[in-house]
């Protein structure tokens, strides 16, 4: 009955006597009343969830259709049932984000990616953080994530090192940044730290991602190379080795832990990054290719399918873009390697509202190397 023809007291109280039934009833008798209930906004809430968790072929009908459910109902839901229930609440024409963190965190891989999939599922930065650790080993999801508006450009920076070709491309065209307005509102803090000579380690750090020179002059003043495309150079002729792909780091601008990462990435689109953010001419980026050993060609003639991506890959880039994303990894890999980012991970007993757990340049480099 509508609410206009039975009050709130006897709705409840009718509700709780048919719960009690149905404790008794056989399965075929639930599911006439799971159908009966199915399009009812009205009907007790208890009475849903009883039914809701009941046999699937029980809940179905209300889990794809009842709109009475709040998302503490569905995250009951969520916790207490099968694969089957999950799938249907991830398939629901609304999922809040409560209930998709925890979709995220108890559904299997085709449950997760049906929520994925779901335009009408919010995903809260909880969820996608949840999402984004477990698409390092089940990749299939890389390509579903790169494509919700929720995926913040430290996520995407983070799921670049395992994703394939096509969804890297995605990553650095739509989340890199040119910082210019960032750059030109911080222009008085260059000159103060410039007055100070870099002193402060906290502001240090902080400018690290908008500095305006990628290539750093002392590392090159110090360096038995006259330039970066000397050292790459010398790496097509010698062959590169950690000593060579160090220095090239430090004339780079980035770190050892940094530099190794791109040298050693299969896909090889890091490279492309670098050239583009250090200045570095196209005709550099085969040297430098060639340099790791890896083919030009396939055949006379013929360009190496992964060496053409890559190609394109600098071409695509920006350098503002290029230098932003190289500043990012440089940032975020970095900072798993500091003896109190390794203390912090270690110490199970450190406060939940500590850096090790809101650090997003630490969280980035646990999942990259999987600490």
């Amino acid at each position: 009955m509508p609410a206009s023809r039975l009050a709130h007291q006897d709705r409840s109280m009718v509700g709780d006597i048919l719960l009690d039934m149905l404790f008794h009833a056989t399965e075929r008798e639930r599911m006439m009343c799971a159908h009966r209930l199915a399009a009812s906004r009205e009907a007790p809430r208890r009475l849903l969830r009883y039914l809701a968790q009941c046999e699937f072929e029980i809940a179905q009908p209300l889990l794809e259709q009842n709109e009475a459910f709040d998302s503490s109902d569905l995250c009951e839901i969520v916790q207490v049932t099968t694969t089957e229930h999950r799938f249907a609440v991830a398939n629901r024409k609304v999922v809040p984000p409560s209930v998709s963190e925890a979709l995220a965190e108890y559904g299997e891989l085709h449950v997760v990616r049906e929520l994925i999939l779901n335009e009408g599922a919010s995903l809260p930065e909880q969820a996608v953080d949840r999402l984004l650790a477990r698409s390092r080993e089940e990749v299939e999801l890389c390509p579903l994530l790169v494509e919700r508006l929720e995926l913040r450009p430290s996520q995407a920076m983070a799921m670049f090192w395992w994703s394939d070709g096509l969804t890297r491309r995605k990553i650095l065209q739509r989340h890199s940044a040119d910082r210019l307005e960032v750059i030109e509102t911080c222009k008085d803090v260059f000159e103060m730290m410039a007055a100070e000579k870099w002193a402060d380690p906290v502001a240090r750090k902080a400018l690290q991602l908008i500095e305006r020179r990628q290539r750093n002059r002392s590392a090159l003043d110090r360096s038995e190379y006259d330039s970066l495309e000397g050292a790459i150079n010398a790496a097509a002729i010698e062959g590169m080795n950690p000593e060579l792909a160090q220095e090239i780091g430090f004339i780079s601008g980035v770190r050892p832990v940094t530099i190794a990462k791109i040298m050693s990435d299969a896909g090889g689109e890091g490279l492309a990054v670098l050239c583009k953010a250090t200045g570095v001419k196209r005709d550099f980026l085969p040297v430098l290719w060639a340099a790791l050993r890896r083919p030009l060609e396939i055949e006379e003639g013929q360009i190496h399918p992964q060496f053409a991506i890559v190609a394109e890959t600098y071409e695509l880039l920006t350098v503002a873009k290029a230098q932003t994303t190289l500043r990012y990894w440089n940032w975020s890999l970095s900072s798993a390697f500091s003896s109190q980012a390794l203390r912090d991970a270690e110490d199970m007993d450190t406060p939940a509202n500590e850096e090790a757990a809101f650090s997003t340049s630490q969280r980035t480099a646990r999942l990259v190397f999987g600490k």
